[in-house]
């Protein structure tokens, strides 16, 4: 069974940063997206970053230049460097897997995990 398992959340300020990470196991990379979406309550899942199996990388206007996706293909880990962190990018964050093309629609993605809180404080 394909297992996403995300660490490395936490409480920062204004300005801080913080590296999320994505044990990944049950499939072997390539396997097309993987990708970062976060969600605050009321809210539905926003796409952050992604990369895909060529290693194209996207990533959402909002966090552009502040934010970094990489694949470690060696541990099957992905990672989301997130630096000059701001109020607005407080969410519980996601990373996701899919067989199909990079994109911010979260139907895409069959695989899920659990969710890691990021808090930014002013």
């Amino acid at each position: 069974a394909v297992l996403l398992e995300e660490s490395g959340g936490g409480s920062v300020e204004s300005g801080g940063s913080l590296r999320l990470s994505c044990a990944a196991s049950g499939f072997t990379y390539p396997s097309h997206c993987m990708a970062w979406f976060r969600q605050v309550p009321g809210k539905g899942r926003e796409g952050v970053a992604g990369i895909d199996t060529a290693g194209k990388i996207v990533y959402t206007e909002a966090v552009d230049g502040r934010f970094t996706i990489a694949h470690d293909d060696a541990k099957n880990t992905l990672y989301l460097q997130m630096d000059n962190l701001k109020p607005e990018d407080t969410a519980t964050y996601y990373c996701a897997h899919s067989v199909w093309d990079c994109t911010w629609d979260a139907k895409r993605f069959s695989h899920w995990g659990q969710g890691t809180q990021v808090t930014v404080s002013s």
